[in-house]
This record gives structure tokens, sequence and C-alpha cells, in this order.
């Protein structure tokens, strides 16, 4: 009795042994190897579904947003249905009974049917109950505005990923709260989601555009459209003291919520993607220059030569003839020969030098994709014409937004500014972060004195006797300058006789600007001038955003004129 009651318990010894060993085992040695296998078991790893984060303009009201939308997938694991219901499937989705076959067949157990469908399919496939056939909420961009800040915001693919504009700049930004996470799943591997996981939201950007302003661009830019039949239309309003891109609008245009019906040549962003020659509103350059040179004063008289010289075998010519006209007027008439003869006083390697303070050749930098520099060539390439054509806008590439930050210089009194068009990011728990900019707007590249000089001159250009009178504003000065330029045909090896651009770009009021802005109108029929076709659009849309912003009217402008410094008669002089 007493052996076998001591083999007894030998053996539950043993036993025991045995299993505190193996529990050793389990739980000491290969602890890290079993909580791997179990919650391999236990727990599945998602990629969370971000809710991108919304875009608002500059007052808060919302651009683009996200709609719930349910998407069809099939689970092979619970599948159990005839081919009679899946034909009923196919004629509900709009996907062929072959394709949806075939994906039955696969050896995938988890596929997509068919993504973000209509309220009215999911409601069809609610009611037929269907196995291993489910529905599942995704979100769904949308852009309430539709063609509005089309080429500033951009769009999304199907998995919610930014492909084009802020969008895509940004997408990180957007859905900064994404990643993986992990989701509990029973025996047969169904899962169960955790709610506040699978509703992330990504950071809001907050835009520089105004709702209001690019309703007002995009209604006047349809209208010039129509009204000379362009091939193309762009229009970008700027603050000039921060370089904040107020509205942008091009033409063709596109609609962000289905942009695949849309071709790329309505997709582009014209404003930033675009080079083209500027003509007589680069001027600016050699104004610039030839008065920070001291190489002229507003009052200097300069012979036009009737209206035509010749530079390196080439005869240039003003649209119209001109004598004898001061700096002022040079700029104010658009006389070609003027400029070319203040240039000749500059140099090229000068001239070069105020081309590249202004910013050409280069890109601004803006926050938005595509942007292209340009074109300008070192002074070591420029053959013997250039010095004459490169002055008045040939022989260089520019794009409109170049243009426009160029002319913000002189409408902010000289400091260099960088466009932007995303003011502040948002995080989910409510912290405002502005973006950092290339220039803070501290950066002074042109004199006051150049500068004030300049403002009278630009608004000349829109008084009687000068080239854009079309782009009076009534109660407040208008400083600009107007441009006509023919496009090259390189088929042809020469300029068009009939392919023009015409643009006017310019700030008001022209003593404490609003904003400056562009407008530029690819190939017109019916008139090509900038001072006939871009100039009344440029009034047309300055005169409603001043109002929309509350600019008051000046009191007093019949004389409309700015006083100058006349440095060589030491008093003041009202041009």
């Amino acid at each position: 009795m007493n052996r076998r009651f001591i083999f007894v318990y030998g053996l539950i010894f043993v036993g025991f042994f045995v299993l505190l060993a193996r529990l050793f085992d389990i739980m000491v040695l290969k602890h890290d190897k079993f909580v791997r296998k179990s919650e391999n078991q236990r727990l599945a790893e998602v990629d969370v579904q971000v809710r991108r984060g919304i875009i608002l303009d500059r007052l808060g009201r919302r651009l683009a947003v996200n709609l719930e939308n349910n998407s069809v997938y099939l689970d092979k694991t619970n599948y159990n249905e005839s081919d009679k219901r899946l034909q009923e499937v196919s004629n509900i989705i709009g996907v062929s009974f072959d394709e949806l076959s075939a994906q039955v067949r696969g050896k995938k157990n988890f596929v997509w049917l068919k993504r973000k469908i209509p309220i009215e399919e999911t409601d069809k496939l609610q009611e037929m109950r269907l196995s291993g056939i489910g529905l599942t909420a995704e979100p769904k961009r949308y852009y309430s505005l539709g063609f509005m800040a089309a080429h500033v915001i951009g769009f999304v693919n199907i998995d919610n990923k930014g492909l084009e504009g802020i969008e895509s700049v940004y997408d990180k930004e957007l859905v900064e709260q994404g990643g993986k996470y992990y989701v509990e799943k029973d025996a047969r591997g169904n899962q169960f989601y955790n709610t506040n996981e699978n509703e992330r939201t990504g950071n809001t950007l907050v835009l520089t555009i105004d709702q209001g302003l690019q309703y007002i661009v995009e209604k006047e830019l349809d209208d010039a459209m129509e009204k000379w039949h362009a091939v193309a239309a762009t229009a970008i309003m700027m603050d000039p003291y921060t370089g904040e891109i107020l509205a942008l609008s091009n033409r063709p245009t596109f609609d962000p919520n289905s942009p695949g019906k849309y071709g790329p040549n309505s997709r582009r962003n014209r404003a930033i993607t675009d080079f083209y020659e500027p003509g007589s509103t680069f001027k600016i350059v050699t104004a610039t220059g030839v008065l920070e040179e001291n190489l002229a004063k507003p009052d200097d008289k300069i012979d036009c030569l009737g209206g035509a010289i010749e530079i390196g075998g080439k005869r240039i010519k003003d649209a119209h003839p001109h004598g004898v006209l001061t700096f002022m007027e040079v700029i104010q008439k658009s006389s070609n020969v003027g400029t070319i003869k203040l240039a000749l006083r500059l140099g090229k390697q000068r001239l070069h030098g105020y081309i590249k303070k202004f910013g050409f050749g280069d890109k601004t930098g803006i926050d938005l994709p595509g942007e292209v520099s340009g074109r300008l060539r070192n002074p070591e390439r420029w053959s013997g014409v250039s010095i004459g054509c490169i002055p008045i806008g040939q022989e260089v590439a520019v794009t409109p937004l170049q243009m426009v930050t160029a002319y913000s210089i002189v409408a902010n009194g000289g400091f260099r500014v960088a466009p932007s068009v995303v003011k502040d990011i948002v995080t989910a728990d409510g912290q405002t972060h502005p973006m950092k900019k290339k220039y803070d707007g501290t950066e002074q590249v042109i004199s006051k004195k150049t500068i004030d000089i300049l403002k009278t001159a630009f608004t000349m250009v829109t008084q009687e006797g000068g080239t854009a009178t079309y782009a009076r504003v009534e109660g407040n000065l208008v400083a600009g300058k107007t441009g006509t330029a023919q496009i090259y045909d390189r088929a042809q090896g020469r300029y068009s006789t009939t392919d023009f651009i015409s643009s006017f770009v310019g700030f008001v009021p022209a003593d404490k600007p609003a904003f400056s802005m562009i407008v530029v109108i690819w190939k017109p029929r019916g008139a090509i001038y900038g001072g006939v076709v871009a100039a009344p659009v440029f009034k047309n849309i300055a005169t409603k955003a001043l109002t929309y912003l509350n600019v008051p009217k000046e009191e007093k402008l019949k004389n409309t004129t700015l006083v100058v410094e006349n440095e060589s008669a030491g008093n003041k002089k009202h041009n």
C-alpha cells in the first residue's frame, strides 16, 4: 500500500513538475512568441481610412468637406449566392456579371466590387440581404462650390489621396492622424471596429482665398471668354502686403467632383504652369532700373524717333508713333522706342540684374504643384537684338503669377513678398499653425523714391492719354500697365500676325492698394490690345471687389494725379 501510495503521488508530482515546466516555458521562455501568436489570432491590422481634414476659405466658409458613401465588398468566406443573385447585383451597381464572377472565383477572400456608390444603389442592395456581399461606409470628398477655385483646391482619387492642387501639396497634413491600428476579431475572422479609431480626422486647411472675391473673378472671366471668344483666360488677385492669393481662376476649368470628365487642358493651372512673352507689362523692369541707377528723372525728355528704332539690324516700332516724350509719358503711352532707349542707358548686365530682382526667371515658391520658372537667358547668351526685345517683353517668358507678384512690390512700397494659398493649418484639437513664407515682406528691394515715381506713372496709364482708360474705376485711382504680346509661331519661325496675348496688371486704390491683380486673355478675337480686352475685365472685377471689401471711394479725383519729386527743379510736379 505504501509503495502504491508513493507511486501514485510520484506520478502526480512528476505530472505537476512537467506542467510547471511547460508553463514556465510558455509564460517565461517563449512569452513573446505566444503573445504575438495570440494577437495574430485575436487582432487584425487595419489601415485607418482617415476622414480628410476639411478646407475652408479665409473667412471659414467650407470649400471641401466629406460625405458618407457606401462601398460594396465581397467576403468569400461567407459568400453563398446563386448566379441569378449575382446578376441582380451586377444590374444594380453597373459592374458586368463576368467581372463579378471573376472576383468570386479569384484567390482573394476580400475584394471591392464597387467603391462609393449612390444612395439608391445602397438601398437596393440592403433590401436583397445578400450573404458575403456587404456594404461599408467610406468618406467621399465633396467640393461644395463645384467649379469655383478648382485649380487651387485640386481633387483626390477614389482612395481620397490628393492628386492636384492643395489636396496634393498638403495631402500629408490633411490625413496626418492616419496610419494603422488593430481591431479585435472572433474565431471566424469577423472584425469588431473601435468606433473612435475609425473616425479619425485630419487637419483643417484655412486658405487665403476669399469665396466672395473668387466668385466675382470667375464670373467676369466667364463673361470675357464669351465676349472675346478666347482660347483661355487667367486672373489672380493678391494682397500685395502679404502675398496671400485672394482669388485665382483659369478658363477653361473643371469640376473637381468629377475631374475624369475633363481633359488636361481644363485641369491645367495656367496661372503657374503657362509662361508667355508679357509684352509691355515687362516695361516695369527697365523703368525701375533707370530710376534706381539715377539714369533718368520723371521730366527727362526722350526722343522716340517717330515710332521706330533699329537694334542689331532689327527694326522695332511703336503701336502708335511718337516724337519727344517725357519719361512718365513713355510709360503712360507704352512707347517701345522710348523704353528701348532707356534700356540702352542701363545696359544688359544691369537690366538682367533688375529682372532677377523682380523675381523673373525663378519660381515664386507658391504652395501649388506644377509651377514653372518661366524663361530668362543669361546676358552672355543675348544676341545683338536682345537689348531691344527684352525690355519690351520679348525673348523672355513669365507666368501670370510672377507678373502680379512683381507689381505687388510696387504696390506695397518696394518690399518682396511670397505668394501663398494656405493661411493656417488647424489641428484636430483646435491648435492653429500659421504657414511660414519664403519672404516675410520686410525685405525692401526697390527704394521708396522710385516707388513713388512708378506709382504716378502707372496711374497715368489709366488716365486720359494712357493706354488703359478702360481700367478706370469710379471713385478710386487705378495704377497699372497694359500688355499686348504677339505669340511666336514656331512652325512659321516668326511672330503671329493674328494670335496675341492681352493683359493688364495693376493695383487699386493706387495710393494704398486693397489688392493687386492681373488679367491675361489668350488669343482673343475681335480686338487684341490689352487696354481694350483685359483692362475692362480688371475694371469690372475691381469695381465689385472694392464694394465687397467696403473700400471707401476717394473724395477728390478731379485731376486723378499723384505728386512726384522733380529733382532737377527742386520742386513738386503734378502729372
